[in-house]
């Protein structure tokens, strides 16, 4: 990795870090209310496919899905004031953590139901169809989705209307607190299933940004020139719980220790270095992202809450909240 592309995804990647974990200390002080799950390890996979798409291009994802908004460039400020509960957040406060959406920059929500965003992927890829607009969707789930009926319906569907989505398959190994191999009869949830589907099956180090940037360029160069859908496994790794609560203790240490030296922003930097940059300014990049993030939560613990009444606005599709027939 060289140039100035690469500088900015490794910026980016530890701008997600920090936001992460100035979310976790904020959760842990009991000033974020509700689920909180966070995607601390896994910043490769959402700064590397968002930096292939067009502004106009779709995201859409699983509760887990701060980075892949922020990603797409949702203000930082906004998705913290959502998790906060303060004003100006990016869903009026009605979403939180788990519903976090930003249709002005491409994201198109991030869901709690397991797989029930594949189906809507789907939709906005055939809209796409209708319109001859050219865009892209990209779809990001975990290894655990890959036993819902609705990924192969989705998938399924995608195929065989050859639809331009990109799937990618966040496994980072465990469905919620159990091991993926627990119970799939296959190696890998996504990959070893994409023949089905008559799929390529693709798998990438999902901790190497470059190496996600260049497989998921070549997916939706394909799905935009019509070529149909992709289905990415993207190998990771959470360095924390299920979800903020969770103490991860059913994890073997060693195991946690071995993926933490593959920690997505060790192998950017080593890459970075080993092609000439200066180690002292990628340490000013993450010096400054982790500043910027604590002055940032710092002026959104000051603004007033959410206003409650918000709660009966935008119900319905014109603002209201009365029921019609």
């Amino acid at each position: 990795m060289d140039g100035p592309a690469d500088i900015e995804l490794f910026a980016q990647m530890c701008y997600l870090r920090h936001f992460e974990e100035r979310t976790d200390t904020l959760y842990r002080q009991g000033l974020i209310h509700g689920p909180v799950h966070l995607g601390l390890g896994q910043e490769a996979i959402a700064a590397g496919v968002a930096s292939v798409l067009r502004p106009d291009d779709y995201s859409i994802g699983t509760y887990r899905g701060h980075a892949h908004a922020l990603a797409r460039g949702a203000p930082a400020d906004a998705v913290l004031a959502e998790l906060l509960g303060r004003d100006g957040g990016i869903c009026a406060g009605k979403g939180g953590s788990m519903h976090i959406t930003s249709t002005e920059h491409g994201y198109y929500g991030s869901y709690a139901i397991i797989g029930a965003h594949l189906p809507i992927a789907v939709g906005l890829a055939w809209a796409a169809v209708i319109r001859h607009s050219g865009q892209v969707t990209a779809c990001f789930f975990g290894d655990g989705t890959t036993n819902i009926g609705a990924f192969h319906e989705a998938v399924n569907l995608a195929a065989v209307w050859r639809l331009p989505v990109v799937f990618v398959c966040e496994n980072n190994w465990y469905m919620e607190y159990t091991p993926i191999h627990d119970v799939i009869p296959v190696k890998l949830p996504a990959a070893d299933r994409a023949a089905a589907y008559g799929l390529e099956p693709i798998v990438v180090d999902g901790n190497d940004v470059a190496a996600v940037r260049e497989v998921a360029g070549r997916a939706v160069a394909a799905a935009r020139a019509g070529n149909g859908p992709s289905l990415i496994e993207a190998h990771t790794y959470r360095h924390k719980g299920h979800s903020a609560a969770d103490s991860a203790a059913y994890r073997p240490a060693d195991e946690v220790a071995r993926w933490k030296e593959r920690d997505p922003l060790l192998i950017t930097r080593a890459a970075l270095i080993a092609a000439g940059a200066d180690a002292d300014k990628l340490d000013e990049i993450e010096a400054r992202s982790k500043a910027e993030l604590a002055e940032l939560a710092r002026q959104v613990q000051q603004r007033p809450p959410a206003d409650p009444a918000g709660a009966w606005t935008d119900v319905w599709s014109d603002g209201s909240w009365q029921w019609r027939n």
